[in-house]
């Protein structure tokens, strides 16, 4: 276990400047552990979901496709667009107290299904956020669910997710022995218990029906989905950006793409630094994307930022890829509230702190937090289909009530 002076930090990250100054980035970035004496000081909350309404009040519901465009050949149709489901609330008024459209962009072999319901037939985080005030706008990225796929264009489809993988990584990492990390014992919250996400489990075999295959180029699909949710933000102006996963650098992308358009990032379990695979090679070229982001100095290939492997701070998870000092700055970003959230139980326990200590050494404050800090144990990676979901919204929605104007 992490100790409190390594782990309770939440706020004032800094941007490494020189190399002496690494260890002490590595133990300020880190939020792992709110200890109760520093939970004023570190914003955690005690999640607790207070009466959540039985159904949520709609005032508009609708479908609109984004980011589309027609072939060059007149006698063909379109591609690239993406699938949008949202529902408004009754009585929403934007930037009223806080609240502004949130949108919501799944992962990979995913679709906007994630948020809409769970596999045992629950409630999802669209329902919970729109009962609360919140309009949310969920996109089935293009090439996936129904945003249509068109293999002329992006090619002969990946691979169809396969049963064995979907429980090792997602729903039953706990059945896996040896385990694959170290914190996949940890997983309690799969419908129906530990021990229960496998074939033959109502809920795993729902969530294995929902399962699609992907654009097989990733830089190309994540390009797609940037295009689309450019033109969504056109449309709806200023929001919320949640992403999960593999839409992980989305979070950076889309905000320097829309100055002012982003209230806030909440990203889960981003795609980002390091990776499960080992951390011989960054996960990403340019530290966070495959496609650098806007770095000040300027560079003119990802070998400019000299990534460099640094050891960890907190013992057993893996190391990090952070800039040779002086490191450059992501300018864009800065100011914009931004939480990295990881489950205790997921494969991203290993290296999701990377991400965020990436960023504050580029001069981007943010907020990374193991949600088992703030009690809400035993997830994995699917977290917003799990039994706790709601109670992991909640938090979500306390975070953006403090932290969004």
């Amino acid at each position: 276990m992490v100790d409190s002076k390594s782990s309770a930090h939440t706020r004032g990250h800094e941007r490494l400047v020189d190399g002496a100054r690494i260890k002490a980035l590595l133990r300020m970035a880190l939020v792992w552990a709110c200890p109760v004496a520093v939970l004023a000081l570190a914003g955690c909350t005690t999640p607790k979901i207070e009466n959540p309404p039985e159904f949520a009040t709609v005032a508009k519901q609708g479908v609109l496709f984004v980011g589309g465009k027609y072939k060059s050949d007149p006698a063909q149709g379109m591609t690239d667009q993406a699938y949008v489901f949202y529902q408004i609330p009754k009585g929403y008024a934007p930037g009223r107290d806080g609240k502004w459209p949130i949108i919501m962009v799944h992962g990979s072999e995913q679709t906007g299904a994630n948020f809409l319901g769970t596999p045992d037939g629950r409630p999802g985080w669209v329902w919970y956020f729109v009962s609360q005030g919140w309009p949310v706008y969920v996109i089935d990225q293009p090439g996936h669910g129904k945003s249509g796929y068109f293999p002329e264009t992006y090619g002969v489809q990946a691979a169809s997710p396969q049963p064995a993988r979907v429980q090792g990584l997602f729903a039953g990492p706990e059945l896996t022995q040896p385990t694959a990390w170290p914190e996949a014992p940890l997983h309690t919250q799969w419908p129906g218990g530990a021990g229960s996400g496998k074939r033959g489990n109502e809920a795993f075999d729902q969530f294995m029906a929902s399962q699609v295959a992907n654009v097989p180029e990733h830089k190309r699909a994540l390009a797609l989905t940037r295009r689309a949710l450019g033109e969504l933000l056109g449309r709806i102006g200023p929001s919320i950006l949640v992403t999960h996963s593999m839409a992980g650098p989305l979070s950076w992308m889309v905000p320097q793409d829309n100055p002012g358009k982003i209230k806030a990032v909440i990203a889960i379990e981003p795609t980002g630094n390091s990776s499960l695979r080992g951390d011989a090679a960054p996960g990403s070229p340019c530290g966070l994307t495959d496609e650098c982001l806007r770095f000040s100095p300027a560079i003119e290939s990802p070998a400019d930022l000299g990534l460099v492997k640094t050891p960890s701070p907190i013992a057993g998870l893996q190391s990090c890829w952070l800039q040779t000092p002086p490191a450059r700055t992501l300018a864009d970003l800065a100011g914009l509230p931004i939480l990295i959230a990881t489950s205790e139980a997921s494969y991203h326990a290993q290296y999701d702190h990377c991400t965020s200590l990436f960023l504050s050494q580029a001069g981007v404050t943010n907020t990374w937090i193991n949600l088992a800090s703030v009690g809400i144990r035993g997830n994995g990676h699917m977290q917003m289909l799990e039994l706790n979901n709601l109670e992991i919204a909640n938090f979500y929605k306390n975070w953006i009530l403090r932290h969004v104007r």
